[in-house]
Order: structure tokens, then C-alpha cells, then sequence
């Protein structure tokens, strides 16, 4: 039945057992149901399906473990295959698309189905459950937000608060580094931290949050439910974790990454995760061409790759131990009874390492085109700084391959390997019939069975409008038998790669068809999933009138759900609205405050040239940080050591550095001048009362996402461009006078950079008029 006329159904004792009521009309906030449960939802970033134990995993996953025992464990769970996507749809019940995410919110090409914002019309879980009621918790990754939006100066309605939750702390961004952090937002409103303490460690704090946030409840309210959004930056690039865990799984990975794929598989089978008759896809479908032979490596390769995947394996844990924190806590307060938690993945685990992996995560991550010929994609350093605060990490494409057992292929395409993810459920004042589940079960399937089991209605109109008609469904059912039927029907979309299952048929289409073979066009292949749950055998020259009707089906899909235009020729990513043209506006920053957001501050500097002035005041003795952007995926300085000038440049993990007498006492204007040269480099020099002092030749550009931390002035914020600086001084707070001004002036664009600045703004007032 169409959720828009059910109405909603009460829970009322266990799963089976329901009441039914029609749709009230929403006051500001209503009553919880008696006896409504809290909603605890963990979502991991880039887990793939084999990485837990219940799923085939070695790694030590005890609480989740339990979890699945008690609990009910989802073996045909798909998501969307990026991770914004995912996320719009758990929280919406939205296809994708539909929820404004065709892509994660690193693009605004002005399309419905990439307008990288959830819309003002579909209510979110978080909204739905407050106005029924409940307190609503989030911490961690947000990621829905278009980057061009998370500036201090930003309309914040697509925040977090302004999406229903009542408490909000973590990274607004995809991705953060877990020593130190780039920029945590608490609520509406920046964190001001001048300096982590020693081991910080982001999930930690996350922990530490999440349950300050049910314990000040508690203290003021005994009886009011709440729903926990906590989603993990882990185990997303840069891959990190705290020392003691990775020592942990020291030599765990040395016997290399097809004999931890075949034992996963065997345990995968032995435990009714995959079905008897299923293959392990062999190396010529299975990106064989992307993974080295482990028996072919170096020493050193193999000792590298093994550091990688102890990192990987040592952040899965804590992710563990996240969780046990959280329902030791909801034990104390006597409450975990009565406690639906849901984990899952958002999508399945990332090649975005290569097949060497990377020490240098920048250098390769969120670019978009080829870069030159000599670019160092991993830049050599010690394989024990591999995790920790030092250097951004990512692990090789075997081990991905690893993650995603026993799919094919990984994020962000429309295979198995990208959208099969793990789902566990738990609920044990409701779980008398738990167990495996094989139903086909989709992301956004998960907010309706939420509210159906908190007995909470999805509202019929949200802010003055009809409110979208979801696209997803309850698994209610599913949960109470597990003969239930499931899902029948999906579309899958991914930067111009297709799939649609349908049944025990699959559709998929690798790549992007041309405009002149249409949006059901191009290649396709077709899988029998019943009998070839790992898409191992293409049936397309057997069937070619039933992939012709997939195809078809999956054209039709994709226009209900405002899929296109599909991204086949990049533009999607170079297409920007001109309203994001003040962002590259001049700006003079103030000094010691939280640095400049990082878009913001890319907008100044990334692929084009730019001058820094610098009005400096200087009594004798001056030291300390004048300006730094960036971290140690990659970024520059500029500051007074030691009486000496210093030019520091990150190049992602490469130092280089150049130093001159620094000025004396008195006012002095230093410009720092970089220019932008063919072949995505830079060169750098700085000038002091008009005289060049210090400068940097052929430097590689910082690209894509880098500088990841955004500009500080008066000291070196969160992960420091230059460690070695980091370790003498701290973050180095500028003393010794006073910095009077600091002006970013953005120059001339690179003839390398794609954007193209779209008139957005004047379309729209034409409109207007």
C-alpha cells in the first residue's frame, strides 16, 4: 500500500503485533508513544561486506558479534553506491536521486537529481521522530550539505539542526582526519579548538558525545525516547587509528590478500551468509588486472600492504568498541532492552588506494582528469607512520577486493561489490523471531520501518507543502517472518553507471552510454542473481530480450526518479553555479580565530595563482606562525623561526622548505606570491618591504581536496604542514608583535582548471522579472 494513504501503525508489545491509527496532524512536537523505543542508528563509511564477523570477517568484532546473535542479520542489504547518496536516503526514504543526491555534495551542476541538498519537502527520520515526540541525537559525519554551504557565513538550513535533530557535533564534511580533525561543528557553530590535546582521536570523542547527549537527557527527562544518528568517519580515507590497535593486528596480513579472500569466503558459506552454489568471481572479472600477485611483491611491498590493512583492520575494532561504550552505557541506564540499533555500511569498500595503495591520499583522491606524467601518487615514508597522525593513508586495491567478498568490483560503481553492504538489527524487547534474513532490503526501506516500529507517522505535509511520497518500505514484516516477502525492484545509478535489479535478474552497465545511444543505450550485461548471486556469468547473448526490457525498465526508473542528464562526459563535475563566485572574492582574515572553512578557503587558491599580504608589526624576537593552509596530506606556511624567514611546502608528504634572515624590528609588509605554471605546478616566493626573500620552484599543485584544512592565521591549526615545526613548537602561536593584516588576493585561474561557471544567478532573476 502506498505509504501517502496507509496511515501509520502504533507498536504495541513486539514486532507482529500492531495497532493501527490514522495520520495525525502534526502539532510542534507530540507525545512519544508509551513504551516507544530509542533508535540507535550506526553507519560505517566505506565498510565492506566481508570486513564485520558475523559477515566472514577475522577482524575482532565482538559487540557486533553479539549484536547479530541477538539480532537479526541481513544478507542481501543494498545501498547506494556512494556514500551522500546513502545517507540522503536512509534519512528521507527517498530514492536517491529523488533526495537530491545523485552524487556525494561535491558537485551543483543545477539538476533536481544533484542539487547536493535534501529537499524542503520530504521530512527526514530526524524530523518525523521529533515531531513525534522523540529527542533527536546526531554525531559524526553530516555529508549532506553542498560544500559551498558549509562556510560560517552560509545558509544553514540544510544543517544538521535544521534537518530535525536536536544536538549535533562532528565533521560537516565527507571525511576528516582522526588525529586531527579539520574543522568539527557543534550544533550551528564552529568548535574553537587552538590545539588538540595529546591522543585525541576523533571516534573517541564521537563516543564521548553521543553519550553526554543521552545522559544530560536523562537527567532532565527519564521517560522521553531518542534517536541516535551516529555515523562514523571511519573507515573512510584517510584510514587511521590509534597506535595500540593497530599493534594489535600487527602480523595479522602478512599471508596477503587472496588467502584472507578465500578464508572469508569459506566462512562466509559455512555460516549461510552466501548460499551454497555461489562462485568467488576469479581475477579476469574480478579486477584482477588492478591487484598484484601477493607472491609477486617485494619484501618491503608486502610488509607495506600488510601495515595498510592492520590499519584497516585496527579501525573496524574501534568502530567495535565505539558501540560497546555506547550499549554498556544504555545497560547502566537500563535501557538497551528497549533499544532498536541498526548498523550498517553506506556503500561497499573503496579502490581509491590503487593498486599500491597510497601514503599520500591527497595526490590521488577527489581529482578529477589525468595529472601529469611523474606525479607521485605515493610519496615514500616510513611504513609505521602508516595510521598514525603523521600521514593520510588509504589501503591497496587488494585488500578492498578483501572488504567486498564475495562481490565484484567497488564504491561507486553499480556492481555487487559497490552496493551489497552489512545491515545487522537489533532489538531485544522485540526480536523473538531474529535471524538471518536473505529479503532484498534497501536503504530506504530503513526510515519506514523505523517509524513504524516507534509508532511514529511520517507527516503528511512538511514545511507548507505536500509532503514527497517516499519510495521506500516498511520491513516490519521481514523482521517478523522471515518467509516475508522483500523488495522486488531497484534502480542503481552511479556517475553514468546503471543497474536495475529486478527479481533474481540484474542489469548492469559499467559505463556511461553515449548521447547517440541513449539512456538505455550503451553496454549492458545481465546476471542472474538466484543462481549467480556474485555476477559471475553474463547471460546477455542468452537473453537478449529480456535485458532489452531491463534497460528499458531501468530508462523509465531513472526518469521517475530524476536521474538524468547522466554524467557522461564529466560535466556534471565542471558545471558550477556563478553564485559561488564570491567565494573567490578577496578576504582579509582575522588572526587566532578558527580557520577559514576549507572550500572556502580552496576557492582562494586552488588551481590558480593567488597573493597573500601580510602587514606585520615585529618587536625583537618574533616568532611563530604567520599564516598556514593545509595539513600533512598537503599545504604551506609561512613563518618567523629561529630569526630566520620560513617557506614551508607540503607537497602530500613531501617537505620542502626555504628560510632567509627574518625581517627586524618594525612594520613590515610580506607578500607571499604564488604563481600558477602549466602542468598543474606552482611556484612560490615570498617578498619582504618589496624585495623577493625566499622561493620555491616547481612545486606540484595541492588538487582536489587539498589543502584539506582550511587557512589559520597566527598559528598552525589541527594537522600541521610542516611536522617537524609540529613537534618543536606546537601549533606555534605567533608572538613577539602583532599581525596587523592578512589579505588573500585570488589571481589569474589555471588554463588546467575545467569550471565553468554557470549564470545561475542571472537566470534566475530573469525569471523573477
Amino acid at each position: 500500500m502506498d505509504e501517502g494513504a496507509r496511515g501509520y501503525e502504533r507498536f504495541d508489545g513486539r514486532v507482529g503485533e500492531f495497532t493501527s491509527q490514522s495520520e495525525p496532524s502534526w502539532p510542534a512536537r507530540a507525545t512519544a508513544p508509551a513504551g516507544a523505543p530509542n533508535i540507535v542508528v550506526m553507519l560505517v563509511d566505506d565498510l565492506g561486506f566481508s570486513d564485520l564477523g558475523p559477515f566472514g570477517g577475522e577482524i575482532e568484532t565482538p559487540v557486533i558479534d553479539r549484536l547479530a546473535d541477538e539480532g537479526w542479520v541481513f544478507t542481501n542489504y543494498r545501498t547506494a553506491p556512494m556514500c551522500s547518496p546513502a545517507r540522503a536516503a536512509l534519512l528521507t526514504g527517498l530514492n536517491p536521486h529523488r533526495a537530491g543526491f545523485g552524487y556525494v555534495a561535491h558537485i551543483d551542476p543545477g539538476y533536481p537529481g544533484f542539487a547536493c541538498e535534501l529537499p524542503a519537502d520530504a521530512p527526514t527520520l530526524a524530523e518525523s521522530l521529533r515531531a513525534g515526540g522523540y529527542a533527536t541525537f546526531m554525531v559524526g559525519k553530516w555529508h549532506l550539505t553542498l560544500e559551498s554551504r558549509l562556510h560560517d557565513g552560509a545558509d544553514r538550513s540544510s544543517w544538521p539542526l535544521q534537518r530535525g535533530f536536536d544536538r549535533y557535533f562532528g565533521a560537516m564534511d565527507g571525511f576528516t582526519s582522526l588525529h586531527h580533525p579539520h574543522r568539527l561543528v557543534q550544533d550551528n557553530s564552529v568548535v574553537d579548538v587552538p590545539e588538540y590535546p595529546e591522543g585525541f582521536f576523533l571516534t573517541d570523542e564521537l563516543t564521548d558525545r553521543a553519550i553526554a547527549m543521552i545522559d544530560e537527557l536523562r537527567v532532565n527527562d527519564r521517560r522521553k525516547p531518542f534517536f541516535l544518528y551516529y555515523a562514523h568517519t571511519s573507515v573512510h580515507g584517510p584510514i587511521q587509528a590509534k597506535a595500540a590497535d593497530i599493534e594489535k593486528y600487527r602480523g595479522r596480513y602478512e599471508r596477503g590478500w587472496n588467502a584472507l579472500r578465500e578464508e572469508r569466503f569459506a566462512r562466509q558459506r559455512a555460516r549461510g551468509i552466501v548460499p551454497p552454489h555461489a562462485a568467488l568471481p576469479a581475477d579476469p572479472i574480478a579486477d584482477g588486472d588492478r591487484i598484484p600477485h601477493w607472491d609477486a611483491l617485494t619484501d618491503e611491498e608486502r610488509a607495506r600492504f600488510a601495515r595498510h590493512m592492520e590499519v584497516y583492520a585496527a579501525a573496524v575494532d574501534e568502530i567495535d568498541q565505539s558501540l560497546g561504550r555506547l550499549l554498556a552505557r544504555l545497560d547502566e541506564l537500563g535501557e538497551r532492552e528497549n533499544t532498536i540499533v541498526v548498523l550498517a555500511s553506506d556503500n561497499g569498500g573503496t579502490a581509491e588506494g590503487g593498486p599500491g595503495g597510497t601514503r599520500s591520499y591527497f595526490s590521488q583522491f577527489g581529482l578529477h582528469g589525468a595529472v601529469p606524467d611523474g606525479w607521485v601518487s605515493d610519496v615514500p615514508r616510513p611504513i609505521e607512520d602508516i595510521g598514525g597522525p603523521r600521514l593520510f593513508g588509504q589501503y591497496p586495491t587488494g585488500w578492498a577486493r578483501v572488504s567486498n567478498t564475495p562481490f565484484r568490483s567497488f564504491k561507486g560503481t553499480t556492481y555487487e561489490g559497490g552496493v551489497h553492504a552489512p545491515l545487522v538489527v537489533s532489538w531485544p524487547a522485540g526480536a523473538a523471531s531474529a535471524g538471518i534474513r536473505d529479503q532484498f532490503v534497501f536503504v530506504s526501506d530503513l526510515a519506514p520501518t523505523l517509524l513504524e516500529l516507534a509508532g511514529v507517522g511520517r507527516p503528511a505535509r512538511w514545511n507548507g507543502a505536500e509532503a514527497l511520497e517516499i519510495d521506500g518500505s516498511s520491513i516490519v514484516d521481514v523482521l517478523a517472518d522471515r518467509s516475508a516477502p522483500g523488495r522486488e525492484r531497484q534502480y542503481f545509478e552511479c556517475i553514468g553507471r546503471r543497474a536495475l535489479v529486478d527479481g533474481d535478474w540484474k542489469a548492469v552497465s559499467p559505463v556511461p552510454p553515449s548521447a547517440a545511444e541513449g539512456a538505455a543505450g550503451g553496454v549492458w550485461e545481465l546476471y542472474h542473481l538466484g543462481s549467480d548471486p556474485t555476477e559471475t556469468v553474463d547471460r546477455a547473448w542468452q537473453e537478449p530480450d529480456r535485458l532489452r526490457g531491463l534497460a528499458e525498465r531501468w530508462r523509465q526508473e531513472a526518469w521517475r526518479n530524476t536521474v538524468f542528464p547522466l554524467d557522461d562526459d564529466g560535466t556534471l563535475h565542471t558545471v558550477r553555479p556563478d553564485t559561488e563566485a564570491a567565494l573567490s572574492e578577496p578576504v582579509r582574515l582575522v588572526p587566532f580565530r578558527p580557520p577559514l572553512e576549507r572550500f572556502r578557503s580552496a576557492r582562494l587558491t586552488v588551481l590558480r595563482s593567488f597573493e597573500v599580504h601580510v602587514d606585520l608589526l615585529l618587536e625583537p624576537g618574533a616568532a611563530g606562525v604567520i599564516v598556514a593552509h593545509g595539513d600533512q596530506g598537503g599545504g604551506y606556511l609561512l613563518a618567523l623561526e629561529d630569526g630566520e624567514l620560513l617557506l614551508g611546502y607540503n607537497a602530500y608528504g613531501a617537505m620542502r622548505r626555504a628560510r632567509a634572515a627574518a625581517p627586524g624590528p618594525g612594520l613590515h609588509e610580506v607578500v607571499l606570491r604564488v604563481r600558477a605554471d602549466v602542468g598543474l605546478r606552482w611556484s612560490f616566493a615570498v617578498d619582504v618591504d618589496g624585495a623577493e626573500r625566499v622561493r620555491i620552484d616547481d612545486l606540484p599543485m595541492l588538487l582536489g581536496m587539498a589543502p584539506f584544512t582550511g587557512i589559520s592565521v597566527g598559528y598552525d591549526y589541527g594537522g600541521p604542514v610542516d611536522w617537524d615545526l609540529h613537534e618543536a613548537h606546537g601549533t606555534f602561536r605567533f608572538d613577539g608583535g602583532r599581525i596587523l593584516a592578512v589579505d588573500y588576493l585570488p589571481g589569474e585561474r589555471s588554463p588546467e582548471d575545467p569550471t565553468v561557471l554557470r549564470a545561475i544567478a542571472r537566470e534566475v532573476q530573469d525569471l523573477v522579472d
